[in-house]
């Protein structure tokens, strides 16, 4: 029997005594230069600090702390701290232009948080707001906690800990902290993370990477998200590495920049959401089309990066052959590209490439991929799916039929399910919402025929506990490998043939160059007709002189063209308008409700036909 993975308070403990004085962690500021460090030493000291003062408000084991941070270093001792005094982290977004999000204080109101932590500054601008939300809290400015000594703490010797923060037991079973998810689909929920469940991605994670830990690990993606939080901030301290992070600001507006710390840090292992990858190529591009020496990138180095991994959003075949055509001659090897798939729900991770190896892509029949079959083509119309990697040990996934329970046939399209010790403990406080996603299935007994008679009709599993996620995520797997399809309540079903709403918002912003790119959102809503309308909804660049009817109806043509499907309407937007996650990701729901409200800012510009059909047009 393995042994379990070590809890992450231990690891830190460790790392503090064994390499007290080596880099944990270094802070890039908005041009790409160090501005703050972290030892492990320090870092320790630092949390020790934190779970002192969380004691001294009488924050107590299970009771829950509201994390409101930049990017940074009060962030991880803030975090940590949370985890040596057992006391549950809650990350949410920071204010963005001094206004506190209305998801923040959903957040708030719904996990009770009795203490809030953040710098000085940022309490100042959201503890106002979040006090009429959880009236009481007790706020926390970590960076006025004054110095390591104050509270009796030696970055010099670990286990000397201040009066309080002696460390609790870490439990297994004890929550770590809630991954609230902005979900595409859904209000935020908070995922609860137990220490076994992060221990146990954590280690996922290193198998999945076979990172060396002298070789630094580049981030951006932010904090409060399940990718930047465990990726590049919990896992290079899990290996004892060096983590160099910088913020999703900078990245933003300098998305060179994260190119630049990989080649100047020799770091093996970075990613970060699909739409990343798109944004450095179209920035290159804007580099190459302008002279002079400070905007020449022949300093760039990337023969070191062996695992860019790319993850949080749906893969796109042309993102990562134009990706690995504009950095070749910059030293990116095409098999260094890592695509990977994870969610919350899981922890992190799910499945992962293999190192080296490169995507794995499946050009697909369109018409069977709309009946729910995966069929090889070659087309010139085949569809082409990126994979997502394979299936690492001590885990299992299993493509079901999300109405019956049972399991799809070979190279059918079906939801995907997980099981393993990543899946998390369920929903906080949502028990309809838990017992939907993680269903608990009989073992098969022995000898009898596979049939829907475990709880709630669905099929027996052999695993021993039997407890899958649902993932709410459409897929399949051919020859081990697992492609994502999309996401079972986004499907788009129009004259019964299934339509995933990423390929018509594909089309959709390669039809015009004034489509914004990543801003767009295509889903249904009811008609007269027996079928729904379809709906997309883009933003348009701001670019002097577009004529919005020939975005509109370059949209159109392309969607006709692509899928044989006419929209039912064309909303043009402002760049911003649609809603998205922390990743990024556009949210439909929250799109499609603001397109039933008529809350699409300027400008807009409605061009549905004078008779809006779904039907194709023929002849």
């Amino acid at each position: 029997m393995s042994q379990a993975p070590t809890p992450l308070p231990d690891v830190l403990r460790a790392r503090a005594r064994r390499q007290p004085e080596d880099r944990a962690f270094v802070f890039l500021d908005e041009y790409g230069q160090e501005a703050r460090t972290l030892t492990y030493g320090e870092l320790n000291a630092r949390a020790q600090t934190v779970a002192a003062a969380l004691a001294g408000v009488a924050a107590t084991p299970g009771e829950r702390a509201l994390l409101v941070f930049e990017t940074g270093p009060d962030f991880l001792a803030a975090y940590l701290g949370c985890l040596y005094a057992g006391v549950v982290a809650v990350p949410v977004v920071p204010p963005r232009a001094g206004h506190v999000r209305a998801g923040t204080l959903a957040i708030a109101r719904d996990c009770a948080p009795v203490a809030l932590l953040g710098e000085a500054a940022t309490l100042d601008l959201v503890a106002p707001a979040l006090a009429e939300a959880c009236p009481g809290l007790r706020r926390l400015a970590v960076d006025r906690l004054g110095s390591t000594t104050l509270w009796g703490v030696d970055a010099d010797q670990p286990d000397r800990v201040p009066r309080g923060a002696d460390p609790a037991p870490t439990s297994p079973d004890a929550l770590a902290f809630l991954q609230y998810t902005s979900g595409s689909t859904a209000a935020p929920k908070g995922v609860m993370v137990t220490h076994g469940n992060l221990a146990a991605n954590l280690a996922m994670l290193t198998r999945a990477f076979r990172h060396d830990p002298g070789s630094p690990w580049v981030g951006w993606t932010p904090l409060f998200h399940d990718q930047g939080l465990i990726a590049n901030a919990l896992h290079p301290l899990y290996l004892g590495g060096l983590g160099v992070l910088m913020t999703p600001s900078t990245f933003i507006r300098r998305p060179l920049l994260w190119l630049r710390a990989i080649s100047r840090y020799r770091a093996q292992t970075s990613g970060g959401p699909n739409f990343a990858f798109d944004l450095c190529v179209t920035h290159a591009a804007r580099r190459r089309a302008v002279a002079g020496a400070d905007h020449d990138l022949s300093d760039l180095d990337l023969s070191c990066w062996t695992n860019a991994f790319n993850g949080a959003e749906p893969l796109r075949e042309g993102t990562l052959r134009r990706f690995a055509e504009t950095f070749a001659p910059y030293g990116l090897r095409p098999q260094a590209l890592y695509p990977c798939y994870g969610l919350a729900e899981a922890t992190l991770i799910v499945t992962g490439s293999e190192p080296g190896r490169g995507p794995r892509t499946l050009a697909a029949d369109p018409e069977a991929l709309a009946a729910g079959q995966c069929v090889a083509s070659t087309r010139a119309d085949a569809h082409v799916l990126v994979g997502s990697g394979q299936v690492p040990p001590g885990s299992d996934i299993r493509i079901m039929d999300p109405e019956t329970g049972r399991p799809r046939p070979p190279g059918g399209i079906g939801e995907i399910w997980v099981a393993g010790p990543h899946v998390t403990a369920g929903y906080w406080h949502r028990p309809e919402a838990t017992a939907t996603a993680f269903v608990q299935l009989a073992p098969a007994a022995p000898n009898a025929p596979n049939a829907p008679n475990a709880p709630n009709g669905f099929y027996e599993s052999d695993q021993a506990n039997g407890r899958y996620l649902r993932t709410g995520d459409l897929g399949m797997i051919v020859d081990g490998e697992l492609y994502v399809a999309g996401r079972l309540r986004d499907l788009i079903i129009i004259r019964g043939r299934n339509h995933f709403p990423q390929d018509i918002e594909f089309t959709a912003t390669t039809a015009h160059p004034a489509a914004r790119p990543n801003g767009v959102a295509a889903f249904t809503v009811p008609d007269a007709g027996s079928d729904p309308r379809l709906v997309v909804v883009l933003e348009v660049r701001a670019t002097p002189g577009v004529d919005l009817d020939e975005v509109a109806g370059a949209i159109r043509a392309a969607v006709l063209r692509e899928h044989d499907l006419t929209i039912g309407e064309v909303v043009l937007t402002r760049p911003g308008a649609l809603p998205t996650t922390s990743s990024g990701k556009i949210m439909r729901t929250a799109a499609r409700q603001r397109y039933l409200d008529a809350d699409l800012p300027a400008p807009r510009r409605r061009t549905a036909p004078a008779a809006a059909s779904n039907t194709a047009m023929t002849g």
